[in-house]
């Protein structure tokens, strides 16, 4: 058998701070598990045995930032060699290939029908004004890997952006790949982020961002909208509070049916899908799709439950299942139904 079924879970992730509350839930059930670092790491191409029972990814397409490039482009590989051999895998290589290209994104939401705000891909800092030319202003030069907000540059005008691109101070990224978006005005100042496990819906928060950030990494968030102080669990012990506020609220059935068939599309076990409404026309747009949840800070308190403790009870229920990955899951009968049930 190509994993080991009474072996442990094994942990892939980077961050040093993001993953302290899964690590302490696992410790508190006495599940056993092995924290594997994605930023120093190596593999036999050859083996068709893997020690553990289950991989979870959780590699960050935000690696980079913390000096750690090799990650990204390691993590295809790595996950593509434990499915090959029918290791299951925890949002596998096709969910993580989905996590490290915003420009397959919204090729996946145009193939499903589902809104998203427009946008034009380029290559080269020096298309980015053409590639505007029939965009909204204000706009954004989005790396095409990002994370935590990396890299977004807001335009207000075209010769903002032309002067930009003339002076080589565009941007894009690890991949030299990004989008020129346009920037919706938020409606009540805030974004919806849809957390989902086992491809389904978990729990929904409204996130209303700093002035002037893109980061809107949930377990950052300091507070909720009625000054509540949050317990940070999942970030580092010295990072700064920011001005982020957070509610919870559950989306129409209509938009969680759209949000689960994102998720049963690319593979995404357990993820954040985050959308806007904008107050131009009062329409709700899809903007992100995200493989690295590290869920609300102090769930208990924003939405009642900790989402920890569930997360806990999938891994070990796919444990048991032996259901391998993503792929195989998604095209179970029961969800082909209910996918068709979504339509």
């Amino acid at each position: 058998m190509p994993a080991t079924p009474d072996g442990p879970i094994g942990i892939y992730y980077e961050h040093p701070d993001w993953f302290r509350p899964l690590f302490a839930e696992l410790d508190r059930r006495g599940v056993r598990y092995d924290r594997v670092d994605a930023a120093a790491h190596s593999y036999d191409p050859s083996e068709n045995q893997s020690p553990y029972s289950l991989v979870f990814n959780r590699a960050s397409p935000s690696a980079y930032l913390r000096g750690h490039g090799q990650v990204t482009f390691h993590t295809q590989s790595w996950l593509r060699h434990l499915e090959r051999i029918g290791v299951p895998v925890v949002n596998g290589a096709a969910c993580y290939e989905m996590e490290t290209s915003k420009a397959l994104q919204l090729d996946i939401l145009e193939q499903l029908g589902l809104p998203y705000p427009k946008a034009r891909v380029i290559n080269n800092p020096r298309e980015a004004p053409g590639a505007a030319r029939k965009l909204r202003f204000p706009i954004v030069v989005k790396p095409n890997i990002g994370g935590s907000g990396a890299g977004i540059t807001r335009f207000d005008s075209p010769a903002s952006l032309e002067e930009a691109a003339q002076s080589g101070r565009i941007d894009l990224g690890v991949d030299r790949v990004a989008l020129v978006q346009e920037l919706a005005p938020l409606r009540d100042a805030h974004i919806t982020r849809v957390e989902v496990l086992d491809g389904k819906f978990l729990y929904g928060i409204n996130v209303y961002p700093a002035e002037d950030s893109f980061n809107l990494c949930p377990a950052d968030i300091c507070q909720t909208t009625d000054g509540k102080e949050l317990s940070r669990a999942a970030c580092a012990v010295d990072a700064q509070k920011n001005g982020m506020r957070v509610e919870q609220f559950k989306p129409s059935r209509e938009i969680i049916r759209e949000v689960e068939r994102i998720a049963e599309r690319v593979n995404l076990d357990v993820g954040g899908i985050e959308y806007l409404i904008d107050d131009r026309d009062g329409r709700h747009y899809f903007y992100d799709i995200n493989a690295l949840s590290n869920f609300v800070a102090d769930g208990r308190n924003v939405v009642g439950f900790d989402p920890f403790e569930r997360l806990v009870d999938y891994l070990v229920a796919r444990i048991s299942s032996g259901v391998a990955t993503g792929e195989t899951r998604a095209a179970t009968p029961e969800r082909e139904i209910a996918a068709a049930g979504g339509r």
